[in-house]
Protein backbone atom coordinates (compact mmCIF):
# COMPACT_ATOMS: atom_id res chain seq x y z
CA UNK A 1 0.00 0.00 0.00
CA UNK A 2 2.55 2.41 0.72
CA UNK A 3 4.05 1.60 -2.60
CA UNK A 4 1.30 1.99 -4.29
CA UNK A 5 0.39 4.82 -3.18
CA UNK A 6 3.41 6.68 -4.93
CA UNK A 7 3.41 4.58 -7.86
CA UNK A 8 -0.05 4.57 -8.93
CA UNK A 9 -0.06 8.46 -8.72
CA UNK A 10 3.15 8.82 -10.67
CA UNK A 11 1.99 6.56 -13.37
CA UNK A 12 -0.86 8.74 -14.08
CA UNK A 13 -3.24 6.44 -12.67
CA UNK A 14 -5.87 6.72 -10.06
CA UNK A 15 -6.01 4.74 -7.07
CA UNK A 16 -8.89 3.33 -5.48
CA UNK A 17 -7.95 1.50 -1.82
CA UNK A 18 -11.28 -1.05 -1.20
CA UNK A 19 -12.50 -1.81 1.99
CA UNK A 20 -10.93 -5.49 2.33
CA UNK A 21 -14.40 -6.68 4.41
CA UNK A 22 -16.27 -6.31 1.31
CA UNK A 23 -17.47 -9.70 -0.08
CA UNK A 24 -17.06 -10.46 -4.08
CA UNK A 25 -20.72 -8.93 -5.07
CA UNK A 26 -19.95 -5.80 -3.36
CA UNK A 27 -16.08 -5.99 -5.13
CA UNK A 28 -17.34 -6.24 -7.82
CA UNK A 29 -20.00 -3.46 -8.12
CA UNK A 30 -17.19 -1.16 -6.80
CA UNK A 31 -14.49 -2.32 -9.95
CA UNK A 32 -16.94 -2.05 -12.54
CA UNK A 33 -18.11 1.56 -11.28
CA UNK A 34 -14.47 2.69 -10.48
CA UNK A 35 -13.57 1.46 -13.97
CA UNK A 36 -10.50 -0.31 -12.97
CA UNK A 37 -8.00 -1.30 -14.70
CA UNK A 38 -5.44 -3.21 -12.76
CA UNK A 39 -6.34 -4.80 -8.66
CA UNK A 40 -3.33 -5.27 -6.21
CA UNK A 41 -4.87 -8.36 -4.03
CA UNK A 42 -3.01 -9.40 -0.62
CA UNK A 43 -2.72 -13.38 -1.11
CA UNK A 44 -5.11 -13.58 2.29
CA UNK A 45 -7.93 -11.85 -0.18
CA UNK A 46 -7.66 -13.38 -2.98
CA UNK A 47 -10.43 -15.74 -3.22
CA UNK A 48 -12.69 -12.87 -2.62
CA UNK A 49 -10.63 -11.04 -5.63
CA UNK A 50 -11.29 -14.10 -7.78
CA UNK A 51 -14.90 -14.36 -7.19
CA UNK A 52 -15.45 -10.37 -7.58
CA UNK A 53 -13.65 -11.16 -11.04
CA UNK A 54 -15.74 -14.19 -11.74
CA UNK A 55 -18.86 -12.21 -11.66
CA UNK A 56 -17.40 -9.12 -13.82
CA UNK A 57 -16.97 -11.96 -16.22
CA UNK A 58 -20.43 -13.40 -15.79
CA UNK A 59 -21.70 -9.95 -16.72
CA UNK A 60 -19.68 -9.59 -19.89
CA UNK A 61 -17.46 -7.01 -18.44
CA UNK A 62 -13.46 -6.75 -19.02
CA UNK A 63 -12.04 -7.48 -15.57
CA UNK A 64 -8.89 -6.11 -14.76
CA UNK A 65 -5.78 -7.16 -14.44
CA UNK A 66 -5.13 -9.16 -11.15
CA UNK A 67 -1.78 -8.63 -9.43
CA UNK A 68 -1.21 -10.72 -6.15
CA UNK A 69 1.03 -9.62 -3.19
CA UNK A 70 2.26 -12.74 -1.77
CA UNK A 71 4.51 -13.44 1.19
CA UNK A 72 6.79 -16.15 -0.37
CA UNK A 73 7.29 -17.12 -3.92
CA UNK A 74 4.50 -19.91 -5.36
CA UNK A 75 3.77 -21.84 -8.40
CA UNK A 76 0.28 -20.39 -9.37
CA UNK A 77 -0.07 -18.78 -12.75
CA UNK A 78 -1.14 -15.75 -11.28
CA UNK A 79 0.94 -12.53 -11.99
CA UNK A 80 2.69 -11.41 -8.89
CA UNK A 81 3.47 -8.20 -7.22
CA UNK A 82 7.83 -8.47 -7.15
CA UNK A 83 7.76 -10.12 -10.62
CA UNK A 84 5.52 -7.45 -12.02
CA UNK A 85 7.58 -4.82 -10.85
CA UNK A 86 11.32 -6.18 -11.98
CA UNK A 87 9.06 -5.91 -15.62
CA UNK A 88 9.16 -1.99 -15.64
CA UNK A 89 10.68 -0.10 -17.51
CA UNK A 90 13.77 1.94 -15.15
CA UNK A 91 13.70 5.03 -17.75
CA UNK A 92 10.25 5.69 -17.31
CA UNK A 93 9.31 9.48 -16.69
CA UNK A 94 6.80 10.33 -14.08
CA UNK A 95 3.53 11.26 -14.98
CA UNK A 96 2.58 14.27 -13.41
CA UNK A 97 -0.88 15.99 -13.07
CA UNK A 98 -1.85 18.09 -15.55
CA UNK A 99 -2.97 20.67 -12.96
CA UNK A 100 -3.42 19.88 -8.78
CA UNK A 101 -6.83 19.79 -9.24
CA UNK A 102 -6.31 16.22 -10.97
CA UNK A 103 -7.76 13.14 -9.39
CA UNK A 104 -5.18 11.03 -7.48
CA UNK A 105 -7.95 8.85 -6.01
CA UNK A 106 -11.46 7.60 -5.24
CA UNK A 107 -12.47 6.48 -2.11
CA UNK A 108 -15.51 4.69 -1.80
CA UNK A 109 -17.44 5.59 1.72
CA UNK A 110 -17.94 2.70 4.54
CA UNK A 111 -21.48 2.27 3.47
CA UNK A 112 -23.42 2.99 7.17
CA UNK A 113 -26.43 4.34 4.97
CA UNK A 114 -26.83 2.67 2.12
CA UNK A 115 -24.73 1.95 -1.15
CA UNK A 116 -20.94 3.61 -0.60
CA UNK A 117 -20.39 6.29 -2.70
CA UNK A 118 -17.21 6.87 -4.83
CA UNK A 119 -15.18 10.34 -3.31
CA UNK A 120 -12.89 11.88 -5.63
CA UNK A 121 -9.90 13.06 -4.07
CA UNK A 122 -7.83 15.25 -5.83
CA UNK A 123 -3.93 16.14 -6.08
CA UNK A 124 -4.17 19.52 -3.64
CA UNK A 125 -6.36 18.05 -1.51
CA UNK A 126 -4.30 15.69 -0.61
CA UNK A 127 -1.28 17.38 -0.64
CA UNK A 128 -2.70 19.96 1.93
CA UNK A 129 -4.98 17.00 4.46
CA UNK A 130 -1.34 15.26 4.38
CA UNK A 131 0.42 18.12 5.73
CA UNK A 132 -2.33 19.35 8.34
CA UNK A 133 -3.03 15.66 9.48
CA UNK A 134 0.73 15.18 10.70
CA UNK A 135 0.52 18.16 12.01
CA UNK A 136 -2.85 17.47 14.19
CA UNK A 137 -0.51 14.26 15.02
CA UNK A 138 2.50 16.38 16.30
CA UNK A 139 5.00 14.16 14.46
CA UNK A 140 8.54 15.42 13.78
CA UNK A 141 11.07 14.18 11.74
CA UNK A 142 11.21 9.66 11.97
CA UNK A 143 8.27 9.39 13.96
CA UNK A 144 7.14 5.56 14.94
CA UNK A 145 3.22 4.91 13.71
CA UNK A 146 1.40 1.85 14.56
CA UNK A 147 -1.33 1.25 11.97
CA UNK A 148 -4.73 0.26 13.30
CA UNK A 149 -6.67 2.88 10.70
CA UNK A 150 -6.65 0.96 7.75
CA UNK A 151 -5.19 2.17 5.26
CA UNK A 152 -7.93 2.04 2.71
CA UNK A 153 -9.84 4.63 4.77
CA UNK A 154 -9.34 7.92 3.25
CA UNK A 155 -6.05 7.02 2.43
CA UNK A 156 -5.41 6.16 6.11
CA UNK A 157 -6.48 9.64 6.98
CA UNK A 158 -3.48 10.78 4.21
CA UNK A 159 -1.00 9.55 6.70
CA UNK A 160 0.09 7.02 4.23
CA UNK A 161 1.62 10.00 2.01
CA UNK A 162 2.81 11.69 5.28
CA UNK A 163 5.36 9.60 7.24
CA UNK A 164 6.76 9.18 4.07
CA UNK A 165 7.29 12.65 3.94
CA UNK A 166 9.01 12.64 7.10
CA UNK A 167 10.88 9.26 7.33
CA UNK A 168 8.70 7.76 9.47
CA UNK A 169 8.37 4.15 10.15
CA UNK A 170 4.76 2.01 9.48
CA UNK A 171 3.98 -0.66 12.00
CA UNK A 172 1.41 -2.67 10.57
CA UNK A 173 -1.03 -5.66 11.72
CA UNK A 174 -3.37 -7.88 10.04
CA UNK A 175 -5.31 -8.55 13.20
CA UNK A 176 -6.10 -5.62 15.84
CA UNK A 177 -5.76 -6.92 19.64
CA UNK A 178 -5.00 -4.97 22.65
CA UNK A 179 -2.09 -7.52 22.68
CA UNK A 180 -0.75 -6.86 19.75
CA UNK A 181 -0.70 -3.39 20.01
CA UNK A 182 1.41 -3.37 23.53
CA UNK A 183 3.36 -5.71 22.30
CA UNK A 184 4.26 -3.66 18.77
CA UNK A 185 4.75 -0.19 20.85
CA UNK A 186 6.83 -1.61 23.58
CA UNK A 187 9.11 -3.72 20.58
CA UNK A 188 9.47 -1.06 18.63
CA UNK A 189 9.28 2.38 20.33
CA UNK A 190 6.00 3.59 18.68
CA UNK A 191 5.87 7.11 18.87
CA UNK A 192 2.33 7.68 17.87
CA UNK A 193 -1.15 5.89 16.35
CA UNK A 194 -4.73 6.47 15.16
CA UNK A 195 -7.69 4.15 15.98
CA UNK A 196 -11.52 5.09 16.22
CA UNK A 197 -13.00 4.97 19.41
CA UNK A 198 -13.87 1.54 19.33
CA UNK A 199 -10.35 0.19 19.12
CA UNK A 200 -9.67 2.62 22.57
CA UNK A 201 -12.73 0.76 23.96
CA UNK A 202 -11.24 -2.19 23.09
CA UNK A 203 -7.88 -1.51 24.29
CA UNK A 204 -9.39 -0.10 28.13
CA UNK A 205 -11.94 -3.32 28.30
CA UNK A 206 -9.83 -6.04 26.90
CA UNK A 207 -6.40 -5.62 29.08
CA UNK A 208 -3.92 -8.24 28.63
CA UNK A 209 -3.61 -9.83 32.41
CA UNK A 210 -0.88 -7.83 33.81
CA UNK A 211 -0.82 -4.93 31.93
CA UNK A 212 0.88 -1.79 33.54
CA UNK A 213 1.41 1.51 32.17
CA UNK A 214 3.17 1.95 28.76
CA UNK A 215 6.83 2.17 28.87
CA UNK A 216 6.35 5.97 27.28
CA UNK A 217 3.95 8.26 26.10
CA UNK A 218 2.25 7.65 22.83
CA UNK A 219 0.09 10.01 21.18
CA UNK A 220 -3.09 8.59 19.63
CA UNK A 221 -5.10 9.88 17.18
CA UNK A 222 -9.18 9.07 17.28
CA UNK A 223 -11.78 10.30 15.13
CA UNK A 224 -15.40 8.89 14.18
CA UNK A 225 -18.44 8.95 17.00
CA UNK A 226 -17.54 11.44 19.89
CA UNK A 227 -15.21 8.82 22.41
CA UNK A 228 -17.22 8.56 25.78
CA UNK A 229 -14.98 10.61 28.43
CA UNK A 230 -14.63 7.76 30.60
CA UNK A 231 -12.55 5.81 27.79
CA UNK A 232 -10.91 8.79 26.87
CA UNK A 233 -9.84 9.14 30.72
CA UNK A 234 -8.83 5.49 30.89
CA UNK A 235 -6.56 5.76 27.97
CA UNK A 236 -4.42 8.88 29.53
CA UNK A 237 -4.57 6.45 32.71
CA UNK A 238 -2.81 3.85 30.55
CA UNK A 239 0.23 6.69 29.21
CA UNK A 240 -1.78 7.50 25.73
CA UNK A 241 -1.97 10.97 24.98
CA UNK A 242 -5.74 11.46 23.64
CA UNK A 243 -6.25 13.71 20.42
CA UNK A 244 -9.90 13.74 18.93
CA UNK A 245 -10.60 14.53 15.65
CA UNK A 246 -13.55 14.86 13.49
CA UNK A 247 -14.03 14.55 9.32
CA UNK A 248 -15.14 12.25 6.61
CA UNK A 249 -14.05 10.34 3.47
CA UNK A 250 -15.67 13.54 1.82
CA UNK A 251 -12.97 15.63 3.99
CA UNK A 252 -9.99 13.41 3.17
CA UNK A 253 -10.63 12.23 6.95
CA UNK A 254 -9.74 14.53 9.52
CA UNK A 255 -11.02 18.20 9.22
CA UNK A 256 -11.65 19.44 12.80
CA UNK A 257 -9.81 18.58 15.95
CA UNK A 258 -10.08 19.52 20.15
CA UNK A 259 -7.19 22.05 19.88
CA UNK A 260 -6.41 21.55 24.47
CA UNK A 261 -6.08 24.70 25.80
CA UNK A 262 -3.55 25.57 28.31
CA UNK A 263 -6.44 26.85 30.86
CA UNK A 264 -8.44 23.47 30.35
CA UNK A 265 -5.41 21.78 32.29
CA UNK A 266 -6.79 22.75 35.88
CA UNK A 267 -10.13 21.69 35.37
CA UNK A 268 -11.42 18.98 37.52
CA UNK A 269 -11.07 15.35 35.02
CA UNK A 270 -15.02 14.93 34.82
CA UNK A 271 -15.22 18.43 32.93
CA UNK A 272 -11.76 17.81 31.41
CA UNK A 273 -12.99 14.54 29.19
CA UNK A 274 -15.95 16.24 28.48
CA UNK A 275 -13.86 18.80 26.78
CA UNK A 276 -11.67 16.35 24.94
CA UNK A 277 -14.39 14.95 23.22
CA UNK A 278 -15.34 17.74 21.37
CA UNK A 279 -14.58 18.18 18.02
CA UNK A 280 -12.94 21.74 18.01
CA UNK A 281 -12.28 23.68 15.38
CA UNK A 282 -10.70 23.18 11.58
CA UNK A 283 -7.47 22.25 10.84
CA UNK A 284 -4.48 24.95 9.47
CA UNK A 285 -5.09 23.62 5.71
CA UNK A 286 -9.22 23.39 5.94
CA UNK A 287 -10.93 27.15 4.65
CA UNK A 288 -13.83 26.98 6.68
CA UNK A 289 -15.94 24.97 9.18
CA UNK A 290 -19.51 25.76 10.30
CA UNK A 291 -22.75 24.93 12.15
CA UNK A 292 -25.73 26.50 9.95
CA UNK A 293 -29.17 25.73 9.83
CA UNK A 294 -29.48 23.08 6.63
CA UNK A 295 -33.02 24.74 5.14
CA UNK A 296 -32.10 28.34 5.64
CA UNK A 297 -27.88 28.22 5.56
CA UNK A 298 -28.15 30.70 8.61
CA UNK A 299 -25.41 30.34 11.07
CA UNK A 300 -26.47 28.99 14.56
CA UNK A 301 -25.98 31.14 17.21
CA UNK A 302 -22.45 30.40 19.16
CA UNK A 303 -24.58 29.44 22.60
CA UNK A 304 -23.32 25.57 22.93
CA UNK A 305 -27.90 24.68 22.75
CA UNK A 306 -29.17 25.63 18.98
CA UNK A 307 -28.10 22.62 16.91
CA UNK A 308 -27.07 23.09 13.58
CA UNK A 309 -25.67 20.90 10.78
CA UNK A 310 -21.74 20.98 10.17
CA UNK A 311 -20.39 22.30 7.10
CA UNK A 312 -17.74 22.45 5.53
CA UNK A 313 -16.03 24.16 2.51
CA UNK A 314 -11.59 24.27 1.43
CA UNK A 315 -9.30 22.69 -1.16
CA UNK A 316 -9.66 19.70 1.36
CA UNK A 317 -13.16 18.73 0.75
CA UNK A 318 -13.59 16.23 -2.42
CA UNK A 319 -14.27 17.35 -5.77
CA UNK A 320 -17.48 15.63 -5.62
CA UNK A 321 -18.88 12.07 -6.36
CA UNK A 322 -17.92 9.71 -9.10
CA UNK A 323 -20.41 9.60 -12.03
CA UNK A 324 -22.91 10.87 -9.56
CA UNK A 325 -23.80 14.47 -10.42
CA UNK A 326 -27.11 14.75 -8.84
CA UNK A 327 -25.63 13.38 -5.23
CA UNK A 328 -22.79 15.71 -5.57
CA UNK A 329 -25.15 19.06 -6.03
CA UNK A 330 -27.26 17.63 -3.23
CA UNK A 331 -24.30 17.78 -1.08
CA UNK A 332 -23.13 21.27 -1.89
CA UNK A 333 -25.96 22.86 -2.03
CA UNK A 334 -26.05 26.28 -0.70
CA UNK A 335 -22.28 26.52 -1.44
CA UNK A 336 -20.96 24.11 1.30
CA UNK A 337 -20.66 20.28 1.73
CA UNK A 338 -23.65 19.95 4.26
CA UNK A 339 -21.58 16.40 6.71
CA UNK A 340 -25.33 15.37 7.50
CA UNK A 341 -24.07 15.62 11.12
CA UNK A 342 -25.95 17.82 13.92
CA UNK A 343 -23.81 19.88 16.30
CA UNK A 344 -23.49 23.09 18.37
CA UNK A 345 -21.00 25.62 18.48
CA UNK A 346 -19.54 27.01 21.92
CA UNK A 347 -19.29 30.49 22.53
CA UNK A 348 -15.38 29.99 22.29
CA UNK A 349 -15.84 28.63 18.79
CA UNK A 350 -15.47 25.04 19.42
CA UNK A 351 -18.44 22.64 17.44
CA UNK A 352 -19.51 19.57 18.92
CA UNK A 353 -21.15 17.10 17.23
CA UNK A 354 -24.84 15.54 18.96
CA UNK A 355 -25.60 13.22 16.90
CA UNK A 356 -25.92 12.31 12.87
CA UNK A 357 -29.35 13.84 11.10
CA UNK A 358 -30.39 10.76 10.33
CA UNK A 359 -29.91 9.66 14.01
CA UNK A 360 -32.06 12.02 16.38
CA UNK A 361 -34.94 10.75 17.86
CA UNK A 362 -38.00 13.35 17.87
CA UNK A 363 -40.11 12.06 20.76
CA UNK A 364 -43.10 13.94 21.60
CA UNK A 365 -41.45 17.40 19.72
CA UNK A 366 -38.24 17.11 21.58
CA UNK A 367 -35.20 16.41 20.26
CA UNK A 368 -32.94 13.66 21.89
CA UNK A 369 -29.61 13.26 20.83
CA UNK A 370 -28.64 9.61 20.94
CA UNK A 371 -24.89 10.80 21.75
CA UNK A 372 -25.86 11.79 25.00
CA UNK A 373 -27.91 9.22 25.76
CA UNK A 374 -24.86 6.75 24.82
CA UNK A 375 -22.33 8.90 27.02
CA UNK A 376 -24.93 8.07 29.90
CA UNK A 377 -24.61 4.67 29.36
CA UNK A 378 -21.25 3.90 28.78
CA UNK A 379 -20.55 5.50 32.63
CA UNK A 380 -21.96 2.33 33.60
CA UNK A 381 -19.80 -0.42 35.16
CA UNK A 382 -21.18 -3.05 32.80
CA UNK A 383 -21.47 -1.98 29.57
CA UNK A 384 -18.44 -2.18 27.19
CA UNK A 385 -20.62 -1.23 24.19
CA UNK A 386 -24.03 0.99 23.24
CA UNK A 387 -25.87 2.51 20.53
CA UNK A 388 -29.22 4.42 20.41
CA UNK A 389 -31.72 4.41 17.59
CA UNK A 390 -35.30 5.87 17.66
CA UNK A 391 -38.37 3.08 18.38
CA UNK A 392 -41.55 4.14 16.57
CA UNK A 393 -44.36 4.98 19.19
CA UNK A 394 -47.94 5.62 18.56
CA UNK A 395 -48.68 8.23 21.39
CA UNK A 396 -44.82 9.90 21.69
CA UNK A 397 -44.04 9.37 17.92
CA UNK A 398 -40.43 7.93 18.33
CA UNK A 399 -38.88 6.88 22.21
CA UNK A 400 -35.13 5.89 22.08
CA UNK A 401 -34.39 2.29 22.40
CA UNK A 402 -30.56 1.32 23.18
CA UNK A 403 -28.80 -1.67 21.90
CA UNK A 404 -25.81 -2.88 24.48
CA UNK A 405 -22.94 -5.14 24.44
CA UNK A 406 -22.28 -6.19 28.48
CA UNK A 407 -18.44 -6.70 29.55
CA UNK A 408 -17.46 -9.80 30.23
CA UNK A 409 -18.35 -11.43 33.63
CA UNK A 410 -21.66 -8.78 34.42
CA UNK A 411 -25.33 -9.58 34.05
CA UNK A 412 -27.51 -7.08 34.56
CA UNK A 413 -31.60 -6.72 33.48
CA UNK A 414 -33.14 -3.90 30.95
CA UNK A 415 -35.04 -2.03 34.14
CA UNK A 416 -31.39 -1.27 35.96
CA UNK A 417 -29.98 0.07 32.39
CA UNK A 418 -33.41 2.11 32.09
CA UNK A 419 -33.44 3.08 35.54
CA UNK A 420 -29.88 3.92 35.28
CA UNK A 421 -30.31 6.64 32.72
CA UNK A 422 -33.10 8.05 34.32
CA UNK A 423 -30.89 8.67 37.27
CA UNK A 424 -28.59 10.53 34.92
CA UNK A 425 -30.84 12.06 32.36
CA UNK A 426 -34.14 14.14 31.86
CA UNK A 427 -36.98 11.09 31.41
CA UNK A 428 -37.51 11.93 28.44
CA UNK A 429 -34.30 10.89 26.75
CA UNK A 430 -33.96 7.61 28.85
CA UNK A 431 -34.60 4.57 26.77
CA UNK A 432 -37.74 3.07 27.29
CA UNK A 433 -36.54 -0.48 25.16
CA UNK A 434 -33.12 -2.20 26.25
CA UNK A 435 -31.93 -4.60 23.94
CA UNK A 436 -28.76 -6.90 24.82
CA UNK A 437 -26.98 -7.80 21.69
CA UNK A 438 -23.39 -7.17 19.83
CA UNK A 439 -23.53 -4.11 17.75
CA UNK A 440 -23.10 -4.11 14.16
CA UNK A 441 -20.07 -1.92 12.57
CA UNK A 442 -18.11 -1.44 9.69
CA UNK A 443 -14.57 -2.18 9.05
CA UNK A 444 -13.40 1.23 10.50
CA UNK A 445 -15.20 0.84 13.59
CA UNK A 446 -18.27 2.96 12.93
CA UNK A 447 -21.36 1.53 14.76
CA UNK A 448 -23.89 0.85 11.86
CA UNK A 449 -27.20 2.52 13.21
CA UNK A 450 -29.18 1.44 10.14
CA UNK A 451 -28.93 -1.98 10.50
CA UNK A 452 -30.27 -1.40 13.91
CA UNK A 453 -33.21 0.83 13.10
CA UNK A 454 -34.31 -1.88 11.07
CA UNK A 455 -34.28 -3.43 14.10
CA UNK A 456 -36.20 -1.01 16.23
CA UNK A 457 -38.59 -0.49 13.38
CA UNK A 458 -39.39 -4.40 13.16
CA UNK A 459 -40.06 -3.78 16.81
CA UNK A 460 -43.22 -1.21 16.38
CA UNK A 461 -44.71 0.86 19.10
CA UNK A 462 -44.14 -0.35 23.03
CA UNK A 463 -47.70 0.12 23.87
Amino acid sequence: MQELHFAVPMAGSILCTLNTRHDSAMLSILLMHAEAKVIFVDQQFLEIARGALALLADKKQKPPILVVIRESDSDTHDLEYESFLKSGDSDFTIRWPKTEFDPISINYTSGTTSRPKGVVYSHRGAYLNTIATFLLHEMSSFPVYLWTVPTFHCNGWCMVWGLAALGGTSICLRNVSPEDIFENISLYKVTHMGGAPTVLNKIVNSLPCGLKQLPHKVKIMTGGSPPPPQVISKMEELGFRVNHLYGLTETYGPGTYCLWKPEWDSLPPDEKFILKARQGVQHLCLKEVDVRDSTTMEKVPADGKTIGEIMFRGNTVMSGYLKDTKATEEAFRGGWFHSGDLAVKHPDGYIEVKDRLKDIVISGGENISTVEVERILYSHPAVLEAAVVARPDNHWGQTPCAFVKLKDGFSVGDQEIIKFCRDNLPHYMAPRTVIFEDIPKTSTGKIQKFILREKANALGSLF
